[in-house]
C-alpha cells in the first residue's frame, strides 16, 4: 500500500484539510492493517458536520480517493447527544444541524467496519481572538525566488497568551500574475505552522503572485499540526507510517475555528 499526501487543498471557503488517502507502508502487509479505514472528517462550526469514508489505496492507483466505504451506521456524539449521520453521497456521511458543533466540547466518532469498532474524538478549539493585519496589502518587487529580500512587509498578529496551536491559510482568491519567473511553478495557496506563536511575518519570499487573498487564521488541535508537520517532512520516497487519531482506522478527525482577513498583494 501506499502513503499518499497532497498538499493543502482549500475545501469550504472557511477550511483547509490534507487529504490522507491511504496509511500503510511499502513494508505493511498485515491483512488487518490494510483493510482498515480511512477517515477524512473536519468539524467546523457554521458548516454542515461531513465524514468521509474510503478504502485504501494500492501504490499503483492513480485515483484521487479510495474506494467510497457505503452503509454504513455512523454515530457522532458530544458527551450528552449522540446522533446518526446520513450518507448523503457515496462514502460521504452528513449531519445538517451546525448548532450540534460547540466550543470547548468532546466530539466523539463511532462506527463499526468488517468487525472491529473504529472510533476517534476531538475537542472543538475556540475561534481566533483579535486576528489583526498591520496593513492590508503589501507591494513586491522581486517575489520567492532565489536571493529575494527578507525585510519584513507585513506582519499578522492574534491573542494567544497559553500558546495553543494555530495554522495560518494564505488563499488566493485572484492572484494569478506571477511575480517572477519562480511565481509561475509555485501553488497560489500555501498554509503554514504557526508553531503555538501569536505573530506571522510577511516577507517578498511570502507571496508568489500578485492579487487579492483571503488569509484565514485557524485554532487548531494537535492531531492536526502532526499531521501537517508529517505532510512536510515525508516524500513518496521516504514513505513512513503517517499519524492519526484514529482507532482501528487511519486519516484524522479533528475540528477547528477560523477567522479570515481580505489582504492584498500588489
Amino acid at each position: 500500500m501506499e502513503i499518499r499526501k497532497y498538499l493543502p487543498a482549500i475545501i469550504l471557503p472557511v477550511f483547509i484539510a490534507i487529504a490522507m488517502l491511504t496509511a500503510c507502508t511499502k513494508e505493511n502487509t498485515d491483512n488487518k492493517t490494510t483493510s482498515l479505514p480511512v477517515i477524512q472528517s473536519y468539524l467546523v462550526p457554521g458548516q454542515p458536520i461531513s465524514v468521509k469514508l474510503s478504502t485504501q489505496k494500492a501504490l499503483t492507483d492513480t485515483a484521487t480517493y479510495g474506494s467510497p466505504i457505503t452503509g454504513i451506521s455512523l454515530y457522532l456524539s458530544d458527551g450528552s447527544q449522540k446522533v446518526q449521520l446520513t450518507e448523503s453521497t457515496p462514502g460521504t456521511y452528513t449531519y445538517a444541524d451546525q448548532s450540534f458543533l460547540v466550543t470547548g466540547k468532546t466530539y466523539s466518532l463511532q462506527f463499526t467496519y468488517q468487525g472491529n469498532a473504529v472510533s476517534a474524538s476531538t475537542v472543538m478549539p475556540a475561534k481566533p481572538v483579535n486576528f489583526s493585519s498591520q496593513y492590508t496589502g503589501v507591494t513586491v518587487t522581486t517575489g520567492g525566488g532565489p536571493g529575494a529580500a527578507s525585510t519584513v512587509l507585513n506582519t499578522f498578529a492574534w491573542s494567544n497568551p497559553d500558546s495553543l496551536n494555530h495554522v495560518l491559510v494564505f488563499k488566493a482568491i485572484n492572484a494569478t500574475y506571477a511575480i517572477n519567473s519562480f511565481g509561475g511553478t509555485r501553488p497560489a495557496n500555501s498554509q503554514t505552522n504557526t508553531n503555538r506563536g501569536s505573530t506571522y511575518n510577511v516577507t517578498e519570499n511570502s507571496f508568489s503572485y500578485r492579487g487579492t487573498y483571503q488569509i484565514i487564521l485557524f485554532s487548531v488541535n494537535q492531531e492536526y499540526i502532526n499531521l501537517l508537520n508529517n505532510n512536510a517532512r515525508t516524500s513518496s520516497q521516504n514513505l513512513t507510517q503517517i499519524p492519526t487519531n484514529i482507532v482501528n482506522g487511519f486519516g484524522i478527525f479533528t475540528a477547528m475555528q477560523a477567522d479570515t482577513l481580505a489582504f492584498t498583494v500588489y
